[in-house]
């Protein structure tokens, strides 16, 4: 065994699989520009490699301190953020969502129809916290992202709204307003559909902390995890390291999705998107992905107890089904059989039906293929770094957990 290999008790040769992988299937055919990926195991780095290039429009190899946009990997975020308000007593799970934003207090639910003869009936309940932690809660993105396109006649209003969680001019609370007049897609907690629940939990911390959401992240989570790179924009002094954004077309050929010369990261942000408006670098997911699996802190610093961890990726759906049972519509960041949902978190709950190596994990995935895990029972953390849309172009994620896990020989 391997010196590096005594403090992981992963393989280092079968890790180098990894590589083989990237470069012969991915790298080499030109499927991606390039990309990252780190692997910690009992707190000591196992496996590290950089890939490819971050740019090929200007010939830019990736770099070690590349930026990403992390996309929904910001939700984890928003959701660790707002769970720190819950530490503090300032709300409880199942406080309903208007006792902060009062507007929320009568929701309507859609029952038949589109447009001017849709029918409705009024929610049987109120939307409360943990629904907007789960995605229990019956909204949508509306149509709001690229490639997820009208599926249900009540995407149409977001539409009509203008209802956007990136790029559009409102404020959190504007934002708010418009949705508390959408009609839900369900009644609050039968079912699970992905969302702007997250673009909520953005708004929550926001009210209930009484600062702006960039300030709260910088403040609770960035500085003290020393995430120096991960905030809502480029700034002109690191634009140089913003990776390109490609998208994989229907003839299987990609294409510049987002120039980094041009990006709307680059300016200030007009929409603080808890859901979704981040970038960042590796290193800096790795040391937040260390805090979760360390329980809640990391080098001193502590964001959470590590009760509130625990709670948060246990699985929260109605009698422990999972996400096969409960999801509605096609787009997620997970498949469904096996997957439990929890306060943020996607997690592995039978290990049979997910049909793979891990049988506790919890994690999370970005729109541009980036995705991480956390792995309590094996001690380990995972993130993988890339730029290529849609997310669902490849199984990343299942690739490298059989990659990961048979390495483990300790």
């Amino acid at each position: 065994m391997d010196a590096q290999s005594k403090f992981t008790g992963l393989d280092e040769a079968r890790l180098e699989r990894i590589t083989d992988h990237m470069e012969r299937n991915y790298i080499g055919p030109g499927k991606i520009a390039g990309a990252q990926v780190a692997v910690w195991r009992h707190g000591h780095q196992a496996y590290s490699r950089t890939f490819g290039m971050m740019d090929k429009e200007r010939a830019r190899p990736m770099a070690e301190d590349t930026i990403f946009r992390i996309y929904s990997m910001t939700m984890p975020i928003s959701s660790v953020a707002l769970m720190s308000l819950f530490e503090q007593g300032r709300f409880e799970l199942d406080d309903p969502v208007s006792r902060f934003f009062p507007e929320w207090g009568k929701q309507k639910v859609w029952v038949s129809g589109e447009g001017e003869a849709m029918v409705t009936e009024p929610a049987k309940r109120q939307i409360t916290i943990r629904d907007m932690l789960m995605h229990t809660g019956g909204l949508t993105y509306g149509g709001g992202l690229p490639g997820v396109g009208i599926e249900h006649p009540v995407d149409q209003p977001y539409r009509d709204m203008k209802i956007r969680s990136m790029g559009g001019a409102d404020s959190l609370p504007d934002f708010m307003g418009k949705l508390a007049q959408v009609p839900l897609r369900f009644q609050p907690g039968q079912a699970w559909m992905y969302s702007l629940a997250t673009d909520v939990c953005g708004a929550l911390v926001e009210r209930i902390s009484g600062k702006p959401l960039e300030q709260y992240f910088r403040e609770t989570i960035f500085e003290p995890l020393g995430m120096v790179d991960t905030a809502f924009q480029v700034t002109p002094a690191k634009a140089e390291r913003f990776a390109a954004n490609y998208q994989r077309n229907a003839d299987k050929t990609t294409s510049l999705f987002d120039d980094p010369t041009t990006s709307a990261y680059l300016k200030p942000a007009t929409f603080f998107s808890g859901g979704g408006g981040l970038t960042g670098t590796t290193a800096d997911y790795v040391r937040f992905c260390e805090m979760l699996r360390r329980g809640g802190e990391l080098d001193g610093h502590r964001v959470l107890g590590p009760l509130t961890v625990d709670l948060m990726h246990q699985n929260h759906l109605p009698d422990g089904r999972d996400l096969g049972e409960l999801a509605l519509g096609l787009f997620s960041e997970t498949p469904n059989p096996g997957i439990g949902f929890g306060l943020g978190f996607a997690s592995t709950i039978d290990q049979v039906k997910a049909g793979g190596l891990s049988a506790g994990d919890y994690y999370w995935g970005g729109a541009a293929s980036t995705i991480f895990w956390v792995d309590p029972i094996e001690d380990l953390s995972v993130v993988f770094m890339t730029q290529l849309m849609p997310s669902r172009a490849f199984n990343f994620r299942g690739q490298l957990k059989s990659l990961i896990y048979s390495s483990i020989v300790d």
